[in-house]
């Protein structure tokens, strides 16, 4: 076994060995797996069946977290999942994250907008209710007791259990703060990127905000847009892929260098690269469930390993080093093994 993306160790299809911790979002009573299966790809590049196999697969491996948007594939992706749900006859089993915001029949937070998303998005999940419901991105043009208002009302007719913020402002979640000190629903969690190769949105005020009022920080793009794992051969990608296409922005001097490190690490601990790098988000203070997405079998696999990766003092100190090269390393109190 070597460190090269799509060489996943043989302990890694393991279900959910030695018992893997669950984890809670925010201060609500709902514990997930620690690595979320995101749905981004579901009716895009992938097709019903395959991202139906990967469901499947990730329930197996102990998985119950599923991460989408009324704006995935126009909604594709959120009728997959109801499908699978309804086949399966496992909606009580599984948590069920989408967002509303950026539909282009309902773009914004304006409480109508919400309110009218949340039941189009219940009827493609064929469910009766959200589990944690994300506001896409900020609104500026409708304030947030608005917006704050219509969630009230969805969690008062039982259609809503909690509520998360993706890509809001330091700023914005302190006003949300102060909102629900009046009694209207406190965020719970804050989606945002993080990875080894992107650490700036999430270290700093987000991160001690996220602590100081038990709010769970929701890494995506853990792998740096899959530069940390399948798109690592950058000379070799598809210009029409928009991933690929991204991940190539990682290419320099700093991101060879992380998977230097990655690759030498992965190589002692006998798993992908990609493993590494999502133990390394896991163990970061306030980090509460990252979100995979992923296109294989044995990329799921791969990921779904990294909660039982312990990395050592060292190892986790040359992470933090590499990446902290065109970033801040100030976080205080990280986990060690």
């Amino acid at each position: 076994m070597t460190g090269e993306t799509g060489e996943v160790a043989s302990g890694a299809a393991r279900s959910a060995e030695a018992e893997t911790p669950l984890r809670r979002i925010g201060q609500t009573d709902i514990e997930v797996y620690p690595v979320a299966l995101g749905g981004a790809v579901f009716g895009w590049t992938l097709p019903s069946g395959r991202s139906t196999d990967l469901l499947d697969r990730f329930v197996e491996l102990g998985g119950n977290l599923v991460d989408t948007s009324d704006s995935y594939s126009s909604g594709m992706s959120e009728q997959i999942i109801g499908k699978w749900m309804r086949e399966r006859g496992n909606r009580d089993k599984v948590v069920v994250a989408t967002k509303v915001g950026r539909h282009p029949e309902y773009p914004g937070l304006s409480a109508r907008n919400i309110i009218e998303a949340v039941d189009a998005s219940l009827e493609r999940l064929q469910s009766d209710h959200i589990d944690l419901l994300y506001f896409h991105a900020e609104d500026p043009d409708v304030s947030l007791e608005e917006s704050l208002s219509a969630v009230e009302t969805l969690m008062q007719a039982g259609k809503v259990r909690a509520l998360g913020a993706s890509n809001f402002s330091a700023d914005r979640l302190l006003e949300a703060r102060i909102a629900a000190g009046s009694g209207l629903p406190r965020f719970e969690a804050i989606a945002l990127e993080y990875s080894l190769l992107r650490r700036d949105i999430v270290e700093g005020n987000i991160a001690m905000m996220a602590i100081a009022q038990r709010m769970s920080v929701m890494p995506y793009f853990v792998l740096a847009n899959g530069f940390l794992g399948r798109h690592r051969n950058i000379k070799s990608f598809n210009p029409s892929d928009t991933r690929a296409r991204r991940a190539a922005q990682h290419g320099g001097r700093h991101g060879t260098h992380v998977l230097r490190i990655l690759d030498n690490i992965a190589m002692t601990q006998g798993v992908d690269i990609s493993t590494v790098a999502l133990a390394w988000v896991l163990g970061r203070p306030a980090v509460g469930i990252p979100t995979a997405g992923v296109e294989s079998l044995r990329e799921l696999e791969a990921l779904m390993h990294a909660p039982q990766v312990q990395l050592t003092r060292q190892q986790l100190a040359d992470l933090d080093r590499a990446s902290a090269e065109q970033g801040r390393n100030w976080l205080p109190g990280r986990q060690r093994s």
